[in-house]
């Protein structure tokens, strides 16, 4: 039997940095039983240099990340997601698109390292810790026997990897 592939969408307000990072690494640590999509609810327009250098050692082509609106994954023909995980508390708080096939959801927060300010080295490593704080989090997600559990523990699930410190 074919393993289920699962659509993640992870959103944030400008998806330009935490959402785009987890998009690359769900991709990359889910040995293909994931597909990482993000969006944000005022996209930024692109992806903040930074974040791309955290997500450029994974592997995942950079050329696929675009900072887009949530509005394209409420659109008929979208794919459908399984999982929506908000990475902000901004977006966690906006009232978002319907979403078809009732995908699980949970928060994720990470603190917005576009908001550090300093030097570049304490700019890159608040980067540095936000990426290292989803990927900790993700590590937990992709491992989750997701065909072995019923929907209401997976969702205890993921909402527990959410509130973990990392």
């Amino acid at each position: 039997m074919e393993e289920k592939v699962y659509n993640v969408l992870f959103l944030c307000t400008g998806n330009a940095v935490r959402s785009i990072m987890a998009e690359a690494l769900v991709a990359t640590m889910g040995n293909g039983r994931f597909r990482g999509f993000s969006a944000g609810s005022h996209p930024a327009g692109s992806v903040d240099p930074l974040a791309l250098e955290q997500i450029r050692p994974t592997g995942y082509p950079l050329d696929q990340l675009r900072s887009k609106s949530w509005d394209e994954f409420a659109e008929p023909g979208a794919p459908e997601m399984d999982f929506i995980f908000t990475v902000c508390d901004d977006a966690a708080g906006e009232a978002c698109p319907y979403w078809p096939g009732h995908p699980i959801t949970a928060h994720w927060d990470v603190e917005d390292p576009a908001a550090a300010t300093g030097t570049e080295e304490h700019r890159r490593a608040a980067y540095h810790q936000a990426f290292h704080q989803i990927r900790a989090r993700m590590g937990i997600f992709v491992s989750l026997p997701l065909h072995m559990l019923e929907k209401n523990a997976i969702h205890q699930h993921v909402t527990d990897i959410g509130r973990a410190a990392a």
